[in-house]
């Protein structure tokens, strides 16, 4: 029997792990992170201490070591198993050692052991990573530090090793955090936001270029921290060259200059305005027991509630002429449609009425046999299939889960969303990169529609394909796996290594591709001269980046392929899911006696409910709407009008025949509320545009279809019925 929530209690042992500090500093748009953990042994034997945590998923970690008294111990990078042989030899042989590893199912889990560390003693162990941190739909910087680690369900019949994960409630969290973070970029500093109490912003210099922040006292362990870095002037194309490392091998990565070029596409606005009527559209939604979770802690509203609430939006802003369907799953799956339908109001009412049931009931979190059932739905051709993915992510199976993904990136896109604290990045950023879509992550008090709907936009742009990215200098050899996605506005990030002399002092890129039948192309002009602050930063992202992409393609190519991560990863110091940290106290002449004690040090799950509710949820379905927003956009029929009748008149706050009476007489019933509609989201919910905008051109579409009369008459009789002022060329009718 699988327990699906794998939660483990401490049971009431002393926890040797006093506090962490974590240091944040951010160039531009690359963050170092350093963690110092602080163990001590206040038992009077000898402890072996096992700390399993999360980073995130795209994290190069880089630097392990631990300091006992004076002596600094640095770790070294080795081959898995030749690590884990050294370090148990280490603690038989009464010597003190230190273990990092990688889990080999998910990149975004990291395991920690201190071994033998003698009665009353302390180890301050240090660990740093580098990570490129996400542009967000509002031009923000999303960096995140995962303190919520959720137990991982692990499926029937899972092959390879399971994440042994010691969790307990937030409130029991034995040890302090403090948290501090510098920002430095070319571009000012506009604000910092975070979903965590913090410290008032510091500026450093007047220019506003460098500030620093730190999180509040009393931080509760209920959630991830999250930091939202704006800089003014948005985000600009540039590109870093980094000098290589004198004591490294001649001609390897490491030696050799390094270029970082980040890219943002800008496509021509005719193409951005134009959306596609065309298109496979499936929605695969978790029901899992842990999606009956509250969003957040000052929020009652459950994962679920949001998911569907947001289903709603995604259906009332389908196109007419597309297709669609929608997936659950739990335990196991469910379909609305046996494949997928033409939308109309028909199969629309048909499906809302079943995401209105929808619970979080199914049991556990097994994603893997709903992906294969829609993989295994033939395409429907000149309607391209787009995938949209909603999970809190607790799957122990990840590796199978993004292989799969690849395996069929050629017939679709996956949009994928991480709902709630303690999601992985390596499930929801893996999803989307191998799918070739986008990924989004919904936390705190964030409301899920305007990410989705930002995707949805996404989906309904024309495919950027034929893409390809010549160098303008001699011997370069590209890092990056080449790019199979543009979005608008979206960093792309490309790595090269610069070979042999050149006397050039400027160097290029070019990325060409087609848009809607029209090439287009990207350049960038960029110094050779090496930045002189960035240490080997982008050489161990670009390492990091090498050794994702080789390890997706380790179960197809075996042995081959796993030597040459091991390889990069002991030659750059940076961990893989085949390669640990080992290091070993070999300066004390006296073996560590007595018998050693296990203490697995527990981290925080963002769970409120019982073992019960964790596993099968709570099955009853949603409530009538009391958002009028949602309520408007519920009453929306699929062709973008409204009918005027009296729950229209409801979310007005009017009766029937208040609504009716200043219609103008030439005017239909529907083309009066459909008006009446469109005042209503400018005027009263123009805040939440993002939300809507896609469901108002539809509307707009259907009101200039009709060929109404008196429009003008119609427009302005509404404002007055409702009280705004919003121009008829603001509405788009």
């Amino acid at each position: 029997m699988v327990n699906c929530c794998g939660l483990v209690s401490v049971k009431n042992e002393p926890v040797p792990l006093k506090s962490i500090t974590v240091e944040l500093e951010v160039q531009d748009h690359v963050a170092t992170v350093v963690s110092t953990l602080l163990y001590e042994n206040k038992e009077e034997n000898p402890i072996e201490a096992r700390f399993v945590f999360p980073l995130p998923g795209d994290a190069a970690v880089c630097h392990f070591s631990a300091k006992i008294g004076q002596t600094e111990i640095v770790a070294e990078v080795k081959e898995k198993q030749q690590a884990r042989e050294e370090y148990d030899d280490a603690l038989s042989s009464g010597q003190q050692a230190f273990l990092l590893e990688e889990s080999e199912q998910s990149p975004d889990i990291f395991s920690l052991s201190v071994g033998s560390l003698p009665p009353g003693e302390s180890a301050s162990i240090r660990l740093e990573y580098v990570t490129e941190l996400a542009v967000q739909a509002d031009d923000g910087l999303r960096f995140c530090l995962p303190g919520v680690l959720n137990p991982r369900y692990e499926p029937q019949g899972s092959q390879g090793e399971k994440v042994q994960v010691t969790s307990v409630p937030a409130s029991q969290i034995p040890y302090a955090l403090s948290f501090s973070a510098r920002m430095s970029s070319p571009r000012p500093v506009a604000k910092v936001e975070s979903n965590s109490s913090l410290d008032p912003l510091q500026y450093l210099n007047t220019e506003k270029t460098q500030a620093t922040v730190k999180l509040a006292d009393g931080h509760k362990f209920d959630r991830d921290i999250e930091l939202l870095i704006y800089y003014e002037d948005a985000h600009q194309p540039s590109a870093v060259v980094e000098a290589g490392q004198a004591s490294a091998k001649p001609g390897s990565m490491m030696a050799d200059p390094v270029v970082m070029v980040s890219l943002y596409p800008e496509f021509p606005k005719a193409v951005m305005s134009s959306m596609s009527s065309c298109g496979e559209f499936v929605f695969l939604l978790d029901r899992s027991g842990s999606m009956d979770c509250a969003m957040n802690s000052s929020k009652p509203e459950t994962r679920i509630q949001s998911a569907r609430d947001t289903l709603v939006f995604l259906l009332k802003s389908l196109p007419m002429g597309c297709y669609f369907n929608i997936y659950s799953f739990g335990s196991r799956f469910e379909h609305v449609f046996p494949k997928s339908v033409e939308y109309s109001q028909k199969t629309m009412d048909e499906a809302l009425k079943k995401v209105r049931t929808m619970g979080a009931d199914l049991g556990g979190t097994e994603i893997l046999e709903p992906l294969k059932s829609i993989y295994k739905q033939s395409c429907i051709p000149k309607h391209p299939r787009q995938l949209f993915v909603f999970t809190d992510g607790e799957v122990g199976n990840t590796k199978a889960v993004i292989d799969l993904v690849r395996s069929n990136a050629g017939s679709h896109r996956c949009f994928s969303f991480g709902i709630g604290e303690g999601a992985s990045t390596a499930l929801i950023d893996g999803l989307a990169k191998e799918g070739g879509g986008h990924p989004q992550f919904i936390t705190g008090a964030e409301r899920m529609q305007p990410k989705v709907m930002q995707s949805l936009r996404f989906s309904l742009q024309p495919a950027v394909v034929d893409i390809s990215v010549t160098w303008d200098m001699p011997s370069v050899t590209t890092l990056s796996p080449p790019i199979t996605t543009l979005f608008q506005g979206q960093r792309s990030i490309i790595y090269a290594q610069l070979s042999g002399k050149t006397t050039k002092a400027e160097g290029g890129v070019t990325v060409k591709y087609s848009l809607a039948g029209q090439p287009s192309k990207n350049q960038l002009r960029f110094s050779l001269a090496p930045t002189g602050d960035t240490g080997l930063t982008v050489h161990r992202l670009a390492a990091r980046t090498l050794i994702r992409s080789l390890e997706t393609r380790e179960s197809r190519k075996g042995d081959e392929v796993k030597t040459k991560v091991v390889d990069l990863s002991v030659q750059s110091g940076v961990s893989s899911s085949f390669t640990a940290f080992i290091a070993v106290n070999k300066s004390s002449n006296e073996a560590i006696k007595g018998p050693l004690l296990q203490r697995n040090i527990p981290t925080a799950f963002a769970r409120t409910l019982d073992f019960e509710e964790c596993c099968y949820g709570d099955p009853r379905g949603s409530p009538t709407p009391t958002d009028p927003l949602l309520q408007l956009v519920t009453l929306q029929k699929a062709s973008g009008c409204w009918e005027l009748d009296a729950s229209l008149a409801a979310v007005f706050s009017k009766s029937v025949a208040e609504v009716e009476k200043p219609k103008p007489e030439k005017v239909t019933p529907q083309v009066w509320a459909t008006v009446l509609a469109l005042i209503w989201l400018h005027g009263f919910k123009s805040a939440d545009r993002e939300e809507w905008e896609l469901l108002s051109m539809k509307a707009v579409s259907w009101l200039k279809a009709q060929n109404a009369p008196s429009l003008d008459e119609c427009v302005a009789a509404g404002n007055q019925l409702l009280g705004r002022s919003v121009p008829k060329d603001i509405l788009g009718v």
